[in-house]
């Protein structure tokens, strides 16, 4: 387990089915079954991978990614900078390549709860 103990204690705490998965040396943070914005894509949930990069919570995480793959409402294709795929745990994840600015993480204050609010607003904001 590489979450530190405050984090893991607030995905419980939400009730949210999780995974701390190592494989080759990255730290994956599966969230199972996320909620997306009603509406908004072609299904109501994916699982949602974070990887945790060493030395967090001093430093953030940089993008996240979704299984299965999930596309805006008219089911035609994914939001804008979510087309790129990568492999982890025997799934095929869509990469949403969003990045924090450096003053939207403050290390010691910020975790898991900060970076999942960062990932529905992005969902909620989608084109």
């Amino acid at each position: 387990m590489f979450l530190p103990e405050a984090d893991r204690e607030y995905l419980v705490y939400k009730g949210y089915g999780f995974q701390e998965i190592v494989e080759a040396g990255t730290n994956g943070l599966i969230i199972c079954d996320w909620l997306l914005p009603e509406g908004k894509f072609n299904c109501p949930n994916a699982d949602l991978l974070i990887f945790i990069p060493l030395g967090y919570p001093d430093i953030k995480p940089d993008m996240w990614h979704f299984f299965p793959q999930i596309l805006l409402s008219q089911g035609t294709r994914p939001a804008r900078a979510a087309d790129t795929i990568q492999n982890f745990n025997g799934r095929i994840w869509q990469r949403w390549s969003r990045h924090l600015n450096p003053s939207d993480w403050r290390p010691g204050s910020d975790g898991i709860h900060t970076y999942l609010k960062k990932v529905d607003a992005a969902l909620i904001s989608a084109s």
